[in-house]
């Protein structure tokens, strides 16, 4: 069944800014939206309260591996500027909370939040630009033709939205008995959910749209 017959197809994405995973899934993401999927974000906190993390040597040597293995899977790109100066920089505290709020600002200002992630994901990979850092946050907003001043206003004002979505986020893990992020589900023309094997495509976004037409069928 080609998603065209079935307009009602959403996936649900259980992700979050700072998880390197959800960089190697972001083809996948775009894959299945250029195929007529609805993608829903829902950001779990994956970094916040007493889970952020300060940049160290320690942090670096555990991260980079999983780094150069998505690099080798995905082909996405992990630049530079993010290995030797994001990742050495130990004044950077890396936090989901500020981005999570921008994706909420960008979605209740009518933006594409899906893009407004990727954005955020390849200036922080790629470009070795923060992605807690709220005034690379409001220039990414701008560069996605949102206005600057309603972009700052709605940031500013979300914090209550904020928990409220990761509570949200939590509950659905829950539901689907998630091991982490991304966790990706099937929303069904009956409403259920029906949590995907996404990992095995990682690298394969054609292989992966077969199998979520499959799943629909």
């Amino acid at each position: 069944m080609n998603t065209t017959d079935n307009p009602k197809a959403v996936l649900h994405a259980i992700i979050d800014p700072l998880c390197g995973w959800c960089y190697a899934a972001a083809p996948l993401f775009d894959a299945a939206a250029a195929a007529g999927f609805t993608i829903k974000l829902h950001a779990g906190g994956m970094l916040t309260g007493p889970r952020r993390k300060q940049i160290d040597n320690q942090w670096r040597d555990y991260v980079m591996p999983h780094d150069q293995r998505i690099a080798a899977l995905t082909g996405q790109a992990f630049g530079e500027n993010y290995y030797e100066g994001l990742l050495r920089d130990t004044s950077i505290v890396l936090d989901s909370a500020p981005p999570i709020r921008a994706l909420l600002a960008v979605a209740a200002l009518g933006g594409d939040d899906l893009a407004y992630l990727h954005a955020v994901q390849l200036a922080h990979y790629r470009d070795g630009k923060c992605a807690s850092d709220e005034g690379n946050l409001h220039l990414l907003a701008e560069e996605l033709a949102l206005n600057g001043a309603d972009f700052a206003q709605e940031y500013a004002k979300n914090e209550d939205a904020f928990y409220q979505h990761i509570l949200e986020t939590r509950a659905l893990m829950n539901q689907l008995g998630a091991q982490g992020f991304p966790t990706v589900a099937l929303e069904t023309s009956e409403g259920n959910l029906k949590l995907l094997n996404h990992s095995r495509f990682y690298g394969q976004p054609s292989a992966w749209l077969e199998y979520l037409n499959e799943q629909l069928s």
